[in-house]
């Protein structure tokens, strides 16, 4: 599994279709032979790229960010032989209630991001292309 790095592979990948949604995340899929111009920014036609967005205006705090983003690298290299070769990024679209979360780093906020995260990949094996 490659991570996505550069602006330009993420935006690539934006660009492409949304495969999957779940309350909180958003998963877009781009294949890699399907642009023309998208070979060139992965390299590896062959392998699973993957990519985290966490915007700061949905995670205020750096440290509730960056735990998202390590449970989406986590929970993604654990299924990556199920997902099909091509580049993901997974997006945080709506925030988690802070009432509910008060710790910006809680062992309850990463496995609820864990549980919608391993939700959100088993509906976009099933949407297949």
């Amino acid at each position: 599994m490659q991570r996505l790095k550069t602006r330009a592979q993420f935006q690539a990948v934006l660009a492409g279709a949304t495969v999957a949604r779940t309350a909180h995340f958003a998963l877009h899929r781009c294949a890699l032979d399907a642009p023309a111009g998208a070979l060139p920014l992965f390299g590896l036609a062959h392998d699973v790229w993957i990519g985290a967005m966490v915007p700061k205006r949905l995670a205020r705090r750096a440290v509730t960010r960056n735990a998202i983003k390590r449970q989406i690298y986590h929970v993604s290299a654990t299924v990556q032989t199920s997902l099909p070769p091509a580049a993901h990024v997974v997006r945080l679209r709506a925030g988690f209630d802070r009432k509910e979360f008060v710790s910006a780093s809680s062992d309850k906020l990463k496995a609820a991001v864990r549980a919608e995260l391993e939700h959100l990949l088993q509906r976009a094996r099933a949407a297949r292309p």
